[in-house]
This record gives structure tokens, C-alpha cells and sequence, in this order.
């Protein structure tokens, strides 16, 4: 994590995408410890959230190859949890993606939304909101929890 942090905003934006692919990452700590140094509030969100957006999107493609044996192996993500969103896609569709930013489930909801071809943009649409959001209240919650220091 400290490699990450000593590198900045591109720190930042690598943790940030990685942490939404196959490794485990806590991006969200890397943007608290920068924002503590002083980085740039703003800037620290954006580059955030177009990592993790990235990154999502990444999980998503590889969703829509429909390689089972790949996301098994790669992504240790059984069949059955990929085909068990398939009724919560088909009620909510594309918004669904939205919740690609919460943790345990957000990678195999991205694959899921892939695998199912989900349309792309509104996809993507919803994704980058739902990062967005994500990081908007990790940075506030931050520097609020900073202000007592």
C-alpha cells in the first residue's frame, strides 16, 4: 500500500483500477492517506474514480467473452454466482451496475453485467455514477474525520 501512496495520483489511479479487477486492493485507503498529505481533493476524486471505472469496465469485457474457464480460473468466480444475478439483471438492467463500487459483490456483478451483454454505455453509464459516488463520500468522510486531528 505505501508503494502506492509514494507514487501519488499515479498511486492512486493504479490502486484505483486494480482494486476493481482480479486483486484485492483497498484503493479507498490510498486516496485517505493521500488527501492527509495534502493531495488535491478534487483531482484525488476524479483520478479515483476513472481507475476504478476503468477497472470495472476491464471486468465487464471480460464478462462479455463468456470464457467460463477464464473467470474461474482467473477470478475464482463460480458459474453459479455469475448466473445468479441473471434475475436481478433482468429486472433492473443496466442500472444494476451502479453497485459495481460495493465490495464482494461489484467484480462479479461487472462480469455478470458482461457476460449477459448488458448494453455497453448505459452500463458504463451507471458504473462511473456509482464510482463516483463511492469515492465522493470516502473523500468527504475523510477530511471530516481529518478536521478532528
Amino acid at each position: 500500500m505505501e508503494s502506492f501512496v509514494e507514487w501519488g495520483y499515479l498511486g492512486l489511479f493504479l490502486s484505483s483500477f486494480l482494486g476493481a479487477t482480479i486483486i484485492p486492493l483497498s484503493s479507498e485507503i490510498v486516496l485517505s492517506l493521500l488527501l492527509t498529505q495534502g493531495f488535491d481533493i478534487k483531482l484525488s476524486i476524479v483520478i479515483a474514480t476513472i481507475g476504478n471505472w476503468l477497472g470495472g469496465l476491464s471486468s465487464y469485457y471480460l464478462g462479455s467473452l463468456g470464457k467460463w474457464y477464464f473467470v474461474e480460473k482467473f477470478f475464482r468466480i463460480k458459474k453459479e454466482k455469475i448466473t445468479g444475478f441473471k434475475t436481478k439483471i433482468d429486472k433492473w438492467g443496466s442500472s444494476l451496475a451502479f453497485l459495481c463500487c460495493l465490495p464482494f459483490i461489484g467484480d462479479p456483478l461487472a462480469i455478470s453485467l458482461g457476460f449477459f451483454r448488458i448494453n455497453f454505455n448505459k452500463v458504463a453509464f451507471w458504473m462511473l455514477f456509482g464510482k463516483a459516488v463511492k469515492y465522493i463520500l470516502w473523500a468527504i468522510v475523510t477530511v471530516w474525520g481529518i478536521s478532528f486531528f
